[in-house]
């Protein structure tokens, strides 16, 4: 399986991107993991919320293929334990899909289009957290859960 995160806008965190760097190495020992990157939209303060969100929207859904298996990371989606999200990668893994594509919006979230074309919605948390950090966060729970289904000892109970 391949494991794809599309994140909006480019990290200005020297730190975050290194981190995220570091994670995804790590990944990359399990399963092929990349990380594409839609630059930042253009103009915004000429734009609605609405329109900003379209435009994110038409370009993250350019990259997607038919057949993957679209998670939106947003703060309605489901809110898993670390044992709970590394049961439910470990069935998406054996149900035979090839991509599993995970998305982290811009500023103000997803258009209705990205919401109609995702198969399923994951919160990190109930807490807010800025874009740049998620993407770590994010990072770091895919490899505990890499890590949980090998029965590796990263994960501590």
């Amino acid at each position: 399986m391949n494991i794809e995160l599309i994140v909006v806008g480019k990290t200005d965190s020297k730190e975050v991107a290194r981190l995220v760097e570091e994670y995804k190495n790590r990944i990359g020992f399990y399963l092929r993991f990349g990380i594409s990157v839609i630059p930042d939209v253009k103009n915004t303060r000429s734009l609605s919320e609405a329109q900003q969100k379209r435009a994110e929207g038409e370009c993250i859904l350019r990259l997607l293929q038919p057949s993957d298996y679209v998670v939106l990371l947003d703060e309605k989606g489901l809110q898993p334990t670390s044992e709970e999200y590394a049961e439910w990668l470990q069935k998406r893994m054996a149900s035979g899909c090839k991509r599993l594509v995970f998305v982290i919006g811009g500023p103000y979230g997803f258009s209705q289009e990205v919401y109609e074309r995702a198969s399923g919605k994951i919160s990190l948390s109930k807490m807010t957290f800025s874009h740049q950090i998620v993407r770590a966060i994010f990072a770091e729970q895919l490899y505990r859960a890499l890590t949980i289904i090998n029965n590796e000892p990263y994960h501590h109970k």
